[in-house]
């Protein structure tokens, strides 16, 4: 069997792409079982203007994106030092296989070194072993658990 190659670019999303985002978000979120509820306005807000809220990374592959990193910040200030977590990665089931994942990560690399970061953090599911390792091929170190998380709501 031939293995199909990525024969595409990465590049930063544009205010153009949010129709897009959206529908891969929706199709990320119903893979784990959940609903998208944001909107294109909210998606708007928080990826575009000078200092965005997520970093948003496209593949796109002969005009069509076939796939998202979405990147925020975060730090370890006791080191002094900034991080970026992939908290999204979706590349669309006709584009798997072919590299957009590994294009993706390493761009999203690429862009937090850009950016002063000195760590990129992603998770994944537990039993997700695949994804496990071809982190592991890209470099990834595992982390311990960062154990009990807390969380309350704030009404806007």
């Amino acid at each position: 069997m031939e293995k199909l190659v990525f024969d595409g670019r990465v590049r930063p999303a544009a205010a153009a792409d949010l129709d897009v985002i959206a529908q891969m978000v929706s199709q990320l979120a119903q893979h784990h079982g959940d609903v998208a509820t944001v909107t294109r306005d909210e998606l708007a807000r928080d990826i575009l203007g000078p200092q965005p809220w997520v970093r948003v990374l496209l593949a796109e592959e002969r005009g069509d994106v076939v796939g998202y990193a979405a990147l925020y910040p975060m730090a370890k200030m006791q080191f002094g030092a900034r991080g970026m977590e992939m908290h999204h990665l979706y590349v669309a089931p006709e584009a798997r296989h072919k590299g957009v994942g590994k294009a993706l990560t390493l761009a999203s690399e690429t862009l937090a070194h850009a950016l002063g970061c000195r760590f990129l953090t992603v998770g994944t599911h537990p039993r997700n072993t695949v994804a496990q390792g071809i982190y592991r091929t890209l470099g990834f170190d595992p982390l311990d658990p960062p154990g009990p998380r807390f969380q309350v709501t704030i009404d806007a």
